[in-house]
């Protein structure tokens, strides 16, 4: 049996110290282990939704904002194109929106939930080019209809509301694709208005 005395402040000192080091291990082990639980940055990007400040947008502007990979085209129609749109229904291929390319609460006269905004893929549903804007600056985009979107790939021609003419090579109207208004002033592309209740 030793008789050398017992450092007790040492033995507090080194139990201490291998508990520290023992503890930073448990979490350099666990932090990457818990953040493999969250999405990837791509994955977030593939579909995490989308805000966009629609405030400043005058009446006949387009911004173009970008979810999933896929321009999205956002128009404030002035008051005289939202009248106009039953106008040159019977030009249309799909007028009353029956194909599925909008949520339901989009299936309406003008696919929005406002009629003064359109929110819709700048993808052309034939071969996928993007369409261009004419706003009005042309004589006339289509017989009696002054505006409307032109894919430059193939001619194909859809209303101020995404919806295709007759006689194109496009088969259906532009996407429409799930949108609420957060604010007056801001749109989130990617959760619909029932989400947003659900959240409050």
């Amino acid at each position: 049996m030793s008789n050398v005395p017992v450092n007790n402040g040492r033995r507090r000192f080194l139990t201490a110290a291998t508990a520290v080091v023992g503890g930073v291990g448990v979490v350099g082990a666990a932090v990457p282990f818990i953040a493999s639980w969250n999405p990837s940055a791509r994955a977030k990007a593939a579909g995490a939704p989308v805000e966009v400040n629609v405030g400043k947008i005058q009446p006949g502007q387009l911004i173009r904002a970008e979810w999933r990979g896929k321009p999205v085209y956002v128009v404030r129609r002035t008051e005289k194109t939202v009248s106009d749109l039953a106008k040159h229904d019977d030009q249309l291929r799909d007028p009353n929106s029956e194909k599925a390319q909008q949520p339901s609460y989009a299936t309406n006269a003008y696919r929005s939930i406002k009629p003064e905004f359109l929110v819709a893929l700048g993808v052309c549903t034939h071969l996928g080019c993007a369409p261009t804007h004419h706003g009005g600056d042309f004589e006339e985009f289509v017989e009696g209809v002054p505006n409307g979107f032109f894919c430059p790939c193939h001619g194909s021609k859809f209303d101020m509301a995404g919806r295709v003419f007759q006689g194109v090579p496009a088969p259906l109207n532009l996407v429409v694709p799930e949108h609420s208004f957060i604010s007056d002033d801001t749109l989130l592309i990617g959760v619909g208005p029932d989400a947003n209740k659900g959240d409050a």
